[in-house]
């Protein structure tokens, strides 16, 4: 059986030859066993978007390998630059997992927002995927920039938005992220676009 990974790669591939094909028409190509979703009008290259799989794929494998026990760790890459959430045992062990995700092939940049704690509840992951699918809603009905320009990431109620935006975009998602019921805080992790 084919491995989640392999399975998204291929799909990007296959959006990669669509778009090809298609060329400037926006497409959404889906793969339901990976969750993954490709849009065409992303400002990563499809061979970034790629790279962006594999790098959470890698850190993810290699921290399920070197740490067990009380870990919840979330690695979300986009255009090179990880977000490190979630909860971890002691300060020492945040380090550690820090350090694989800054030597990994192709990461630029590392955004350490581990908490040392307890690892959180069911219910409490289940708000944040919530608070997540509000943000989102919120962003399509504001209709201020393309939804996929911004990618979401909520842990502990707090909403981490990256992406490669324009200033007027990457201030429009702030806003209405922290206007969101739920969210606590609001850490912007965005590359910005010049001018």
């Amino acid at each position: 059986m084919m491995s989640q990974s392999k399975m998204r790669a291929l799909a990007l591939l296959a959006a990669a030859a669509a778009l090809s094909l298609e060329g400037c028409v926006p497409l959404v190509v889906g793969a339901a066993a990976g969750g993954t979703v490709l849009v065409a009008t992303d400002r990563r290259t499809t061979g970034t978007q790629v790279d962006d799989e594999v790098i959470e794929d890698k850190i993810s494998y290699t921290l399920n390998e070197r740490f067990k026990g009380d870990f919840h760790v979330n690695v979300t890459s986009y255009n090179g630059i990880v977000l490190l959430t979630g909860e971890v045992p002691a300060e020492a062990a945040r380090a550690d997992i820090a350090e694989v995700a800054r030597t990994t092939p192709k990461v630029r940049a590392v955004q350490n927002e581990l908490v040392v704690g307890p690892v959180t509840d069911m219910n409490s992951r289940s708000n944040d995927t919530l608070i997540t699918s509000k943000v989102k809603t919120r962003f399509v009905e504001a209709n201020k920039f393309q939804i996929n320009y911004v990618k979401v990431v909520t842990e502990r109620g707090v909403v981490y938005l990256m992406g490669i935006v324009r200033h007027d975009e990457g201030d429009a998602a702030a806003q209405l992220a922290s206007t969101t019921s739920g969210v606590q805080r609001v850490v912007k992790v965005f590359e910005y676009l010049p001018g």
